[in-house]
């Protein structure tokens, strides 16, 4: 079965990311264009991780993940080559609110990080399931570089005429003409 596509305010939502080498950092590398609410439980972190960690002001606990320190997380990333601490802290988490990635293994997963494009409000998210990160990141470059960087110039305007104008048929047809300017514009 496949993965249900959602976008997620993360504003107020504590994460708690287990691990700090290469994985780690990757997905804190993501995590922080979100929220800075983040805490990182890890034996040994590595240098980029721990550079990310101060320049956000994320939290860091440098010792091994204990029974319990998922309580108070909405949201858990398990980040390390340990199978079993996966399945431990996914296992850990049922009956509970928490939400888990466990990355490399879906089988211990409530969701997984889509590889994604944001330009200013547009996010676009690409995923197959886990069946192929490789192909979800390769066609993310692709859309990368066509995506024009003025897109979240573009949609801060529409966003402020959107509350300057009456609802109804005239401004959804004004809306599609300016869109579809933009795109003949800068998609060619």
């Amino acid at each position: 079965m496949s993965f249900f596509p959602m976008y997620m305010d993360m504003n107020d939502l504590k994460v708690l990311v287990v691990g700090g080498g290469y994985i780690a950092t990757e997905k804190l590398e993501k995590l922080v264009d979100f929220t800075k609410e983040i805490t990182v439980i890890t034996s040994e972190v590595s240098k980029e991780a721990n550079i990310l960690i101060k320049e956000h002001c994320l939290t860091l606990y440098q010792r091994a993940y204990q029974r319990g320190d998922i309580a108070g997380f909405d949201i858990v990333i398990v980040a390390t080559d340990t199978v079993a601490l996966h399945k431990e802290i996914y296992e850990e988490s049922r009956g509970s609110r928490i939400l888990v990635n466990s990355v490399d293994n879906t089988d211990y997963c409530d969701f997984i990080f889509p590889s994604y494009v944001q330009k200013g409000d547009l996010t676009i998210a690409f995923s197959t399931g886990g069946a192929s990160p490789a192909f979800a990141k390769q066609i993310r470059r692709h859309f990368e570089k066509i995506i024009p960087d003025s897109v979240g110039e573009f949609l801060a305007k529409m966003k402020g005429l959107r509350t300057t104008m009456p609802k109804g048929k005239e401004r959804m047809k004004y809306f599609d003409e300016m869109v579809e300017k933009y795109f003949q514009d800068n998609f060619k």
